[in-house]
C-alpha cells in the first residue's frame, strides 16, 4: 500500500499548483471573497432508517437500490474490507469498517463514524492508508466507516455521471445498519473534498447526521469555482457534468455550496479547521507553501455564514500548516471529542 505522503503525494502537489494558479486567478478576477469467511452477518431487528430526501436544486434524481456485500477481508484487529455492489452505481466499490470493543454479531444498534476521502486519493489511501485513522479511534464505542468517494467526486449525484450522493445515503448506510448494526447516532467528517461532503450531506438530508467536520474542506464553491473546475479536468472528467455551468445551472451549484446551506446545519454541531499554507511543525524540511490558503478562505467565510445562522460551531484555523495529510490526522484527534460526544460514543 503506498503512502499518500509518498508517490502519490507528487501527484496531489502537481494538482494543487495547478488549482492554486487558477483559483488565484478566478479570484482576483471576481473580486469576491485474508478473507474471514466465517465472520457472521450484522444484527436482526435493527432497522435501515436511511433514506435519501428530497434536496434543493437535485442533480441526476437517481434512485437509490439495496446494496449488498460481495466480499470481505479481515484487515487488522478492527477492519475489515469490503467490496460492496451498488445498484445506483453500477458497479462494485470498496469500504473499510472499523469495529469497537465489544461488537458482536445481533449487538447495537452503535453510533457511527463515515469519514470521506478528498480528492485524488485512491482506495487504499486517505483514511484508509495510514494508521492514525484507526489508532485515533480505537476506544471510541462507535462503527468508523470509510466509503469511496470517487478521484473527484464530490459527494454529489452528477448531472451525468456517477451519482454518489445517493449510493451513501440511500444505500450504503442502510447496509451498514443491517450488517453491522448500525444505530440513527451519525457524525461525518472529511479532509478537502471529504469536507463538502461531510457538510453538503449534514445539510441537504436533515436529522442524518448529529455532528460534521471539515478539516481543510472545500466550503464556499462560490470563492475560486473555476479552481474547482479545473480540479476536475486535471482527473480527465468534464466540469460541467457534474453541478453545469455555474451561471445557467447557479441553483444547482448553490444547492452544494457549503456556505449557502448554513441555515439548514442547525441543531448539528460543527467542526471546521484549516491552515495557511505555509509550512508548518508537521511539514517536512523543504517544504513549499501551497494552496491550503484557498481552503482557509473559503472555511472562513463559511463560518461567518453558519455563525449568522446561528450553528453551533468550533473552528480551528491554526496558522502555518499546508494541505497534507499529517494536519488532517491531527484534525480528527482534535475533533474526535465533539463528534463522540454529539453521537453517544
Amino acid at each position: 500500500m503506498r503512502s499518500w505522503l509518498g508517490g502519490r503525494s507528487r501527484a496531489w502537489s502537481a494538482v494543487f499548483a495547478v488549482v492554486a494558479a487558477v483559483a488565484s486567478a478566478a479570484s482576483l478576477a471576481a473580486c469576491t471573497p485474508g478473507r474471514d469467511a466465517a465472520e457472521p452477518r450484522g444484527s436482526v431487528g435493527v432497522s435501515a432508517s436511511a433514506s435519501v430526501t428530497a434536496s434543493p436544486g437535485g442533480s441526476a434524481g437517481a434512485t437509490p437500490g439495496t446494496a449488498t456485500v460481495v466480499s470481505r477481508e479481515r484487515v487488522g484487529e478492527r477492519g475489515y474490507d469490503l467490496v460492496v455492489r451498488s445498484p445506483v452505481l453500477g458497479r462494485k466499490t470498496p469500504v473499510r469498517v472499523l469495529l469497537p470493543e465489544g461488537w458482536r454479531p445481533g449487538s447495537g444498534p452503535w453510533p457511527v463514524l463515515y469519514l470521506l476521502q478528498g480528492c485524488c486519493a485512491g482506495p487504499a489511501e486517505g483514511w484508509v492508508g495510514h494508521p492514525e485513522t484507526e489508532r485515533h479511534t480505537a476506544r471510541a464505542r462507535m462503527i468508523v466507516v470509510v466509503p469511496e468517494g470517487g478521484r473527484a467526486g464530490f459527494y454529489s449525484d452528477w448531472l451525468d455521471g456517477p451519482a454518489w450522493e445517493t449510493y451513501h445515503i440511500g444505500e450504503l448506510i442502510p447496509l451498514i445498519e443491517r450488517e453491522y448494526g448500525a444505530g440513527p447516532r451519525r457524525a461525518i467528517a472529511g479532509f478537502s473534498m471529504g469536507g463538502l461532503g461531510a457538510m453538503t450531506y449534514a445539510a441537504r438530508h436533515p436529522g442524518m447526521f448529529q455532528a460534521a467536520a471539515s478539516y481543510s474542506g472545500v466550503l464556499d464553491t462560490g470563492y475560486a469555482r473555476e479552481g474547482l473546475r479545473e480540479l476536475i479536468r486535471t482527473q480527465g472528467e468534464d466540469p460541467d457534468d457534474l453541478w453545469g455551468d455555474p451561471i445557467r445551472q447557479a441553483a444547482i451549484w448553490s444547492a452544494h455550496n457549503p456556505a449557502e446551506l448554513t441555515d439548514a446545519l442547525r441543531g448539528v454541531r460543527l467542526y471546521v479547521s484549516a491552515g495557511n499554507g505555509r509550512p508548518g511543525p508537521l511539514d517536512p524540511p523543504g517544504a513549499r507553501s501551497d494552496s491550503e490558503s484557498v481552503q482557509l478562505r473559503q472555511s472562513r467565510n463559511f463560518a461567518e455564514r453558519a455563525r449568522a445562522s446561528g450553528a453551533d460551531l468550533t473552528t480551528d484555523f491554526y496558522g502555518d500548516g499546508t494541505h497534507t495529510w499529517p494536519y488532517w490526522a491531527r484534525a480528527l484527534e482534535r475533533s474526535l471529542p465533539l463528534l463522540r460526544e454529539a453521537i453517544g460514543a
